[in-house]
């Protein structure tokens, strides 16, 4: 069978090479062309374009980059038509798979949709779009059934992928040790803006708390020389591809909001979350987004286990604030861990990958070619 997968972010292209992974099992024999990353390319899939070419965030950036978009899903559709997939794969990244998906079904391609957009957080009418262009709808997050189910649309819910790549990495992954001093790591994102915007406040506080060995985890696509630029004379540490086992030593972390959040959080690791976006966006973004929080930790746990400084609540003293917290109040650090037991729970152990690749497999099967 023919997979056409399309991912356009960094946890795109995590879960979409584990997908990848999950399909060949299934189908030896598996064509798959894929947008992503290097993880999906690396699990035997033919790489069309690197997401890093892709991601722009936040309304202002889309708008001012919106000829290149265009110019994308233009080559999209005419490289999907070339190639004739069995079906089309599409993982979150809702601005570009929504209208893909929606030229598809005029296409009559066949369309699994792994990771929900966040319809449940704005522009909830998607959800008729959904219904409409979507053939099969694989969901990751336990209360997206019960959005969906308000709008007669049966999804598949099978696990969050990370709870699999957490466990197989503790499994299997001896821990590197980075430092003698205790740890704490800086996620600062996966692209440039979001790194300028964040990380320099997060490196101030290596000047307020001496006795700790802070780290910050690279992002795959971004090169040294970014990194370099904003550390100047800051006494901290760089790795790459070393994430995972950053956390599994770190005693605690300031992360970028996302799905580093989540991945912190399974690692047991007590965290601040972190979001600094532009101003006019940001602004926007409030008047459309209807959730209570922005880190999946307290989305999925409907309350706030982790505290998120937002916008210019995000300086170097509430910051440090929040970090001595964790590092000085044991109560408040075991109240964090407590929860992260619950949200492991919450979760559970489901094989995701596995249970979307039955999915897109079959799906591909009933295309009758």
């Amino acid at each position: 069978m023919r997979y056409y997968i399309i991912s356009g972010e960094a946890s795109g292209d995590l879960h979409g090479g584990n997908l990848i992974t999950a399909i060949r099992a299934k189908d030896p024999a598996a064509d798959i062309r894929c947008w992503g990353g290097d993880r999906m390319q690396a699990a035997g899939a033919t790489l069309v374009k690197h997401y890093r070419d892709l991601a722009f965030m936040g309304f202002v950036e889309v708008i001012t980059h919106l000829r290149t978009i265009f110019s994308n899903i233009a080559f999209c559709k005419q490289d999907i038509l070339s190639y004739k997939p069995d079906v089309l794969v599409l993982i979150d990244y809702p601005g570009f798979n929504m209208r893909i998906a929606e030229w598809a079904k005029t296409q009559g391609v066949r369309v699994v949709y792994y990771i929900s957009p966040q319809v449940w957080a704005w522009k909830e009418n998607r959800v008729k779009a959904i219904k409409r262009d979507v053939d099969e709808m694989v969901v990751i997050l336990p209360f997206e059934v019960e959005f969906y189910r308000k709008w007669k649309y049966p999804v598949t819910y099978v696990g969050h992928p990370l709870t699999e790549v957490v466990s197989h990495d503790k499994a299997t992954n001896a821990v590197v040790k980075i430092s003698e001093k205790p740890v704490i790591a800086l996620l600062p994102g996966s692209r440039a803006q979001e790194i300028r915007a964040k990380l320099p406040i997060m490196l101030e506080m290596a000047n307020r708390f001496p006795g700790y060995c802070f780290v910050v985890a690279q992002a795959p696509a971004q090169p040294d020389s970014l990194y370099r630029e904003l550390i100047g004379s800051h006494n901290v540490k760089l790795v790459r591809d070393q994430t995972y086992n950053l956390l599994r030593q770190a005693t605690a972390a300031l992360v970028t909001s996302g799905t580093a959040t989540l991945e912190t959080g399974l690692f047991g690791v007590p965290q601040v979350v972190c979001y600094k976006g532009n101003p006019v966006s940001y602004w926007l973004a409030k008047k459309l987004v209807k959730i209570k929080y922005i880190s999946l930790v307290n989305l999925i746990m409907d309350k706030q286990v982790v505290t998120e400084l937002i916008q210019n609540d995000l300086n170097p003293d509430n910051l440090f604030s929040e970090l001595g917290k964790i590092l000085n109040d044991a109560a408040f650090r075991e109240r964090m861990e407590t929860d992260y037991a619950s949200l492991w729970h919450l979760l559970g152990d489901k094989k995701a990958s596995a249970g979307a690749a039955e999915i897109v497999c079959m799906t591909a099967q009933r295309s009758g070619k």
